[in-house]
Order: structure tokens, then sequence, then C-alpha cells
């Protein structure tokens, strides 16, 4: 019986050898040198746009059919992209990811940042010896030896967790660790954690009309040196149907936004303390047109108020 993993394979195969749809490469990223931002940890530069895996890429990749995601993967390289963000939570994205980036022969080009979480729910404990079998399972579906970014997912019992990502850090297994929370009921705990573990990275969520955190969290990361990796900048759907039947302004030309999309990354990636935006998309289209934030100027704090206002008044 063919396993779905051998499907997968044979459908990204068969692909391999096409390009994307004519056309859709266009030069949206011909605007000036790409951005990147230094892992303050570190020093080493990373690409300020990426991709998430969780919502559409998600769904996408339950199908037996992946060309998609092969195409979207394939666009975020083309374009300069390298930040892939995936958990193990996400469904099968991270297998589905590991098989496509195998086939078109990208394991290396890929900035793998995926999460561990094995704990129970309401603070639950976790299973150490379920936590590695988790992490090594990463390992397996991402095909390499060692992995750019594990964090502790939601906050899932930090000292057990983080405790063995610490572990694999040491081993060189793993190049940087940290913790993520899109929950704010959890932000608390990510402080303290953030004020007393040695991590280099934070994942949280950030956008236009989600700004509470910028004097806090935001703060503490840039004061900490550790890199923060934002997630849902475009308030998963919420700044989509804020926008629908509205027109880009003129005036987002001076920090060259080109679409919306552009427009609410580059809002997020003016604010210093971000390493890289991560949204998750299914269309290769979208992802071209995210990367092209990752061009070009950005907004300064007055052209920031101006945004903020403009929204606002939507």
């Amino acid at each position: 019986m063919i396993t779905r993993r051998q499907v997968l394979k044979l459908t990204l195969a068969a692909g391999a050898a096409l390009g994307l749809p004519a056309g859709l490469l266009q030069a949206g990223s011909a605007r000036g040198d790409l951005i990147t931002r230094a892992i303050p940890s570190t020093g080493e530069r990373v690409p300020v746009v990426g991709l998430g895996s969780s919502a559409t890429f998600a769904q996408v990749a339950r199908s037996e059919d992946a060309s998609a995601l092969r195409e979207v993967m394939s666009a975020m390289l083309e374009h300069g992209g390298a930040i892939f963000d995936t958990a193990p939570s996400y469904g099968v994205s991270e297998e589905v990811a590991g098989d496509i980036a195998r086939s078109l022969g990208i394991t290396d080009k890929v900035f793998w940042a995926t999460k561990v979480n094995v704990a129970g729910r309401n603070g639950g404990r976790a299973d150490p010896e379920a936590a590695r079998a988790q992490l090594e399972s990463s390992f397996f579906h991402l095909d390499t030896d060692v992995i750019d970014l594990i964090q502790v997912h939601n906050m899932g019992d930090v000292p057990t967790q983080l405790g063995l990502l610490k572990e694999l850090k040491e081993e060189g297994r793993v190049r940087y660790i940290g913790v993520t929370t899109t929950f704010p009921h959890q932000y608390p705990e990510l402080i303290e954690v953030m004020r007393r573990e040695p991590i280099d990275f934070i994942g949280t969520d950030y956008a236009i009309d989600n700004r509470d955190k910028e004097d806090t969290i935001l703060a503490l990361a840039r004061d900490r040196g550790i890199g923060v990796l934002v997630y849902a900048p475009f308030g998963r759907t919420r700044l989509w149907e804020r926008v629908r039947g509205h027109e880009v302004p003129d005036w987002a030309a001076e920090f060259d936004a080109r679409s919306w999309g552009q427009f609410f990354l580059k809002f997020v990636l003016a604010h210093p303390a971000v390493t890289a935006a991560t949204p998750a998309t299914s269309r290769a289209r979208h992802m071209i047109d995210n990367m092209g934030a990752a061009y070009g100027r950005l907004p300064d704090a007055d052209a920031l108020r101006r945004m903020v206002a403009h929204i606002e008044r939507l």
C-alpha cells in the first residue's frame, strides 16, 4: 500500500522540473537591496520576510497535491527569503515542507524554524520522552542534522521543554532556541522567561492594529538582545476585512508599499526589535507580494503614525 509520504514524493518529483507559471515571478523585488536583520545573539543576518505554515498552508498540506506549496516555497527562495516557520501542531506542514525542500534541492538554503510542545493544556506537564520523540520527528521530517531554530510552542512547560532545547544547542543540533505565544494571558510568563532565560528568539503576534506589546515585549526583546519572529502580521484575516474595498493610499509609495500586504508588513518590519515576519500563505503570488515588503524603504516615525491613523479611520 502506497503511503501518503510516498504520494507526496511522487507528486513533488513530477513537479520539480516545472517552473512557476509564466509571468508569476515578476520583478517585484527589483527595488533596491534585500533588507536583512541581524540575529542579536550572533550577528547572523537573515531576510526580514519569510513564510509561515499555519492557516492556509496547513490546509493545503493536508491534501495529496502539494504543488501549490512547492511554488510558494520556490517563490520565497527566488525572491530572497529564507525563514520557514512551522510546528508539529500545524498538521503535516513540517513533513510536507521537508519533502518539498528535498525535491527542490533547497534544504540547506532554508532557515528552518520549528517548535516543540507535548505539554497538556492548562499548564500541564510535558513528558520529556514524548518531547524528545517529537523533536526527533522534526529532524526526520526536515531531513537535516541541524535545525536553525526550535522554540517552545505556546509556553508549554517551559522548564522541561526549554531544558531539552538547551541540551540540543549544547550538542550542536540546534543553532538557536526560544519560546512563542500569541495568547495575551501568556504574555506575563513570556516576559519572565525573556528576563531569566538565555534564549535567542521569541515568536509572537504583532500588527498595525495589535500594538500593545511595543513598549513591553518588543522593548524588552531589544534590551535583552533577543530576536523576534512576528506571527499574524495581517491579524490573521482581521486586517484584510478592515481594508476590503479600500485602495492603498498613494503616499504609501513613499516607503515602497504597493499593496496592502506590503503596507502591513512594512509597518511591522519598521520596528527595530523585529527580526523577521513570517506570514502564512498557500499562494505563490501572495508570497511574491509579501517578499516585496523586504525591499525598498521602510516607514519612518512620521509615516508610522500616519499609517496607524489611516487604518483606524477605516
